[in-house]
């Protein structure tokens, strides 16, 4: 018992000083950087989306450099090519005129990898990522590579720009365990901002845990704790996100087209239990569940033409039904 105890603090005590080194590097965004490490130690892909300048890079960098973790930035473009992700067989010269194809990797095969501004490239560019985020592999002239162990994608896109970019499908959106709104730093946060990065020195994170303590803990979190009642009540939150639902709230009913499949739970159950170990227990709450609904949910919800034309945002109906589960307990 104190061997378990000992151990769920120093898993508690990881998170958290990995916390602190960035708070080190980033100015504010605590929720930003609390819900990207909930998905980077559940193991799972994050979607970024804020306006540009706001510190979606050197934020990942950031975790990158805690974790002691290989990094690389793919800049999306609309002539990006898949190869220019995945690698490509070149042909090799030798002896006597001889040759053969070796593999060049691409920037795919790290363990952090920043998909920045990813909207921008071609679906059929976009797709080459999809194999590599399920499946965790690269195929490449017919041969299957594994990607280096733990591996995520990071990947941010400019909500304000609709010109030359290329909506990401449904199908690999929901392969994002969250998405993460990057907001607008205060007053405060920006003349700090500013100190920081125009002074002669700049701060930097340390190494504060390693790729294998990072597994350990994406290990741990799968034996947390969880109760029926507690599952149940994710269970509910998901079918309410369906117009056909009879305990659908009305913003439901009347703005929603699609509500969120199987992943939508699979998330928040993660994050959820992750949650959990960095607060210090062995066990997820619903407080838990309440706490990731909308990072884990707001990308999984498609409006229908009402819903659309009115701006509606997925936010707020998320919390309607948060709202309307509160009501009937």
């Amino acid at each position: 018992m104190e061997d378990a105890k000992a151990r769920l603090e120093l898993w508690s005590g990881t998170v958290a000083a990995v916390r602190e080194q960035i708070s080190r590097v980033i100015v504010g965004q605590q929720e930003v950087v609390e819900q990207i490490l909930w998905c980077v130690f559940a193991g799972g892909h994050a979607l970024l989306e804020g306006i540009p300048g706001l510190g979606k890079t050197m934020l990942v960098r950031t975790i990158a450099d805690c974790l002691d973790l290989s990094f690389s930035r793919i800049q999306f473009t609309p002539d990006l090519m898949p190869s220019d992700i995945t690698g490509t067989n070149v042909i090799r010269f030798g002896p006597q005129g001889a040759t053969d194809t070796v593999f060049q990797p691409g920037p795919v095969f790290s363990s952090i990898v920043l998909a920045d501004e990813i909207n921008r490239a071609t679906p059929k560019t976009q797709s080459a990522l999809l194999e590599a985020m399920q499946e965790q592999t690269v195929t490449v002239g017919g041969e299957t590579r594994r990607l280096p162990q733990p591996f995520f994608v990071l990947a941010t896109q400019n909500p304000l720009e609709n010109e030359g970019t290329y909506p990401l499908p449904e199908a690999q959106l929901d392969r994002f365990m969250l998405k993460i709104h990057v907001g607008y730093p205060s007053p405060a946060e920006l003349t700090e901002i500013v100190r920081r990065t125009t002074a002669a020195d700049q701060p930097k994170a340390e190494t504060i845990a390693s790729a294998q303590q990072l597994l350990e803990i994406r290990q741990a979190a799968k034996e947390v704790l969880l109760a029926d009642e507690v599952l149940e009540y994710g269970v509910r939150l998901l079918m309410m996100t369906h117009p056909e639902e009879r305990d659908a709230p009305e913003s439901v009913r009347s703005y929603v087209r699609f509500g969120s499949g199987p992943r939508g739970i699979q998330a928040m159950v993660s994050v959820a239990k992750v949650r959990a170990i960095s607060k210090g227990r062995m066990h997820v709450s619903t407080g838990d569940i309440k706490a990731v609904a909308v990072p884990a949910l707001r990308h999984r919800l498609f409006l229908n033409f009402e819903g659309q034309a009115a701006g509606v945002a997925t936010d707020r109906i998320i919390e309607d039904i948060l709202a309307a589960l509160e009501g009937a307990q």
